[in-house]
């Protein structure tokens, strides 16, 4: 078996073998640094001994191991490392998938966000500490000492290895669902440094939500998410230029969209869309399903994406729905009207200063005419983000709004101007935030 082969193996591996151990001993913060050191030892042995015909009871026995090690002594366990996995036999393991489970345990109420995504990508995506550092920029030790209180707390919390019950339940698989879509945002447009994206963040994002789909197949928001993700990643390949640069949406080839996770995406939309109930993940989805149905952007259906975003902002309202829905309104009814809408947000705390809020501003203000109030938005909001690959391209939108001003002697404010092409305000969007409880991770 190849090295990627057998990375993928693992990974599909870990959360199981996790949920072994924790339900078999119930201790989660022993368990789950017994099963790192089984996959550690697995990585060194099988690539050179050959995959072993049961991997999971392989993993299980040596984990097992580990675990009983740490129990008695640190030096106990030193001394038995090295002949420990020559020695395995795999032991009777039970047929059942605990992923869910595990799931729920990383997502426990107590802890917040960034240590629930944390956490998660550490025991159920088999993520090591320093990969998780390095994803979201913070040394080793800052990430060691997150995912270490993480388990703490859920040790103090007293939480029984088992699938909550009834509203608990619902209201629990909706945190997971929310880290999920956290960690594909950050995969999908990274919150910070050089690149635009981190196609391992999202692979694993989408990973983890297909497990939880198989699981639940008749969940709505489940279906719906995933089919969000496949319906975003679908546009990876054509978001950036050979060097890095952003390339927005109405100027991205179409062409090289992957159009298989296109139709599965829009299949799983359809599904989703089929059941009684209609919820945020879902609404998203097929805002994405009909950008995706469009073989050109000027066959976008605006109409019907801002009819979405209008259901969408009654079932779930925050500000990024509404900023969204702006440019939808300016594709439909003009700048003036999306800019109307824009100043709903201006009293909204979590909009201050946000980026977002500013380069939509200074998009709908450079098609009204008003360069000089585009450019200072568009270099307002490139201070304003992390990330780099954003602030080199809203510095250039910035400059070209400096030259046609230039160019026309200065336009003043609302001066007639020649309409721009129909296009996405993604021009002035890379990405729809998805961070917090402000973020909404729908294209428009």
């Amino acid at each position: 078996m190849t090295a990627p082969a057998t990375e993928d193996l693992l990974r599909e591996l870990t959360p199981q073998v996790l949920g072994v151990l924790v339900r078999r001993h119930g201790q989660f913060e022993g368990c789950e640094d017994a099963v790192q050191e089984a996959v550690l030892a697995a990585t060194v042995q099988w690539p050179a001994e050959g995959v072993p015909n049961n991997p999971r009871g392989w993993l299980v026995t040596v984990a097992s191991r580990r675990l009983i090690d740490q129990m008695r002594s640190d030096h106990a366990r030193r001394e038995r490392e090295s002949a420990t996995a020559a020695e395995v036999v795999p032991e009777d393991v039970p047929d059942t998938d605990d992923t869910l489970v595990l799931l729920f345990l990383c997502c426990h109420p107590t802890l917040t966000a960034a240590s629930q995504t944390a956490l998660t990508l550490r025991a159920v995506g088999g993520l090591t500490t320093a990969e998780i550092a390095r994803a979201f920029l913070v040394p080793e030790a800052t990430m060691a000492a997150r995912i270490s209180r993480a388990k703490q707390r859920i040790r103090a919390a007293g939480s029984s290895f088992s699938l909550p019950a009834g509203a608990e339940r619902e209201e629990r698989l909706r945190v997971v669902l929310h880290v999920l879509y956290l960690i594909f945002n950050e995969g999908y447009t990274a919150s910070s440094g050089s690149e635009l994206h981190r196609a391992d963040l999202a692979h694993e994002a989408i990973r983890l939500a297909r497990m939880v789909h198989a699981q639940l197949p008749g969940d709505g928001e489940v279906t719906g998410l995933l089919a969000l993700m496949l319906l975003t990643h679908a546009r990876r390949e054509a978001r950036t230029t050979a060097v890095g640069g952003l390339v927005p949406l109405d100027e991205q080839d179409r062409t090289k969209w992957d159009r298989g996770l296109i139709e599965e995406g829009t299949e799983l939309v359809k599904a989703s869309l089929a059941g009684p109930e209609l919820g945020p993940y879902q609404l998203q989805a097929a805002i994405a399903a009909t950008h995706a149905d469009a073989a050109t952007v000027e066959e976008t259906d605006w109409s019907q994406v801002h009819a979405l975003y209008l259901i969408l902002e009654r079932i779930a309202p925050n500000p990024m729905v509404t900023l969204n829905r702006a440019i939808a309104l300016a594709e439909t009814e003009g700048p003036q009207a999306g800019l109307a809408l824009l100043t709903t947000l201006d009293d909204d705390e979590r909009m201050a200063g946000h980026h977002r809020l500013l380069s939509v501003r200074a998009h709908l203000l450079e098609k009204t005419g008003d360069t000089a109030g585009a450019y200072e938005h568009y270099r307002s909001a490139a201070r304003a983000t992390a990330s780099l690959a954003e602030q080199r391209y809203l510095e250039s939108r910035a400059g070209r709004v400096r030259k046609s001003e230039s160019a026309v002697g200065g336009r003043p404010p609302g001066a007639a101007a020649s309409r721009p092409r129909t296009s996405s305000a993604r021009r002035a969007v890379p990405a729809a935030d998805g961070r917090g409880e402000a973020g909404c991770r729908a294209d428009v």
